[in-house]
């Protein structure tokens, strides 16, 4: 600690080459910390030269009052976790853009299947009135007055249809869960 609390001094009075202690004292236990949480030897070995260098530059920050390794690791762990949300992020974003702007990408192409596999299962389980209503203001886009002038009934019996409908196939994705869940708030 003694020896530490020396390093740093120096480091804050100007002299660069007091930080290679630093690095060589924690280089290898940092670097096993972060390649467990990593599982990629070259991104770990590039996170460690990036806590270091954000070690450096917040070395003034250490306020001595805990130890120097516990202040050390919580910047070095905080550098790693807000890279691994900024991949995360952009990750997701390059998926939604490149799904975005493909339809036939595999995935959209699949997803879009499953889904609409799903909302089929769901529909047979209503009555036929129902899911002709359903099907009516849903996938042919078709107005309440349209629908009642197609079926035959007035408009409230209409609206009273598809609330109906749509009720108990709620009910039916809180009961039977799993992908069902996913869609519970369709409406």
């Amino acid at each position: 600690m003694e020896e530490e609390f020396q390093w740093i001094q120096e480091v804050l009075s100007g002299n660069k080459q007091a930080y290679s202690h630093i690095i060589n004292k924690y280089k290898n236990q940092l670097y096993a910390t972060i390649l467990r949480m990593t599982k990629n030897p070259h991104d770990a070995q590039d996170l460690v030269q990036e806590a270091f260098i954000k070690v450096y530059y917040q070395i003034d920050k250490y306020n001595e009052k805990g130890s120097f390794s516990s202040w050390f690791y919580r910047v070095a762990i905080n550098h790693c976790m807000d890279e691994f949300r900024k991949k995360r992020s952009k990750q997701v974003e390059m998926n939604e853009e490149l799904m975005g702007k493909n339809p036939n990408h595999p995935e959209v192409v699949y997803l879009k299947r499953e889904e609409n596999r799903q909302i089929e299962l769901l529909l047979v389980t209503l009555p036929e009135d129902e899911r002709m209503i359903m099907l009516l203001r849903y996938v042919n886009e078709l107005s309440y007055e349209e629908i009642s002038e197609l079926v035959d009934v007035p408009v409230s019996t209409v609206r009273n249809k598809l609330h109906r409908a749509k009720k108990k196939l709620r009910n039916t994705v809180n009961r039977e869960g799993g992908y069902f869940n996913e869609m519970s708030d369709c409406r």
